[in-house]
């Protein structure tokens, strides 16, 4: 089976297509980028985010939003998790929740699906903590930040096939193919 999913993340396409693929669904990247409403409110910014995407693709798609939420900022930055990481990036994120003395967070991805009459939201999410400072590769925003509970490695040290295995997104994307597809 194919579906669509629109995101200009390569590294999130990677994840999704390393994901669905054993369970035999082909998911379609369509590299095209959404301007996200700007909001803590994570359920509607999925579903503008859906819609949006219905309306420039006209075919059934699903899209993806993964935040992190800090027990020391009450939640935040949640919805506005890629506003947050960009200000700050690694070095400072991970500065911040040490001085902060809680380093608590949890991960939690959203997918939403639209097939034109109705969206669908699936939600998974992984507890885990701030390292003290940024721990292997960079290049996929907060993954050299967070470290799972249970782990001493952060997603980045773990590589694409270790996190893929526990990840937050492993978690929504297992809900999307059960639910939907």
């Amino acid at each position: 089976m194919k579906v669509r999913f629109l995101s200009a993340n390569p590294h999130k396409i990677a994840e999704v297509v390393a994901i669905l693929g054993p369970k035999g669904i082909e998911a379609v990247a369509v590299d095209r980028k959404i301007d996200e409403i700007q909001t803590a409110d994570v359920d509607a910014l999925i579903r503008d985010k859906a819609i949006k995407a219905y309306q420039m693709i006209g075919r059934p798609l699903f899209v993806e939003h993964t935040g992190l939420y800090a027990d020391a900022l009450n939640g935040f930055p949640g919805g506005l998790t890629q506003v947050f990481w960009d200000t700050l990036e690694a070095d400072r994120v991970a500065a911040l929740f040490k001085a902060l003395g809680n380093q608590s967070v949890l991960a939690k991805t959203h997918v939403g699906y639209i097939d034109g009459r109705t969206i669908r939201i699936f939600v998974g999410e992984v507890a885990g903590r701030f390292a003290d400072e940024p721990r292997g590769s960079r290049d996929f925003q907060w993954d050299c930040v967070f470290v799972p509970d249970g782990y001493k490695g952060t997603f980045a040290e773990m590589g694409p096939s270790g996190k893929n295995k526990i990840s937050m997104r492993r978690k929504a994307l297992d809900a999307f193919a059960a639910g939907v597809l």
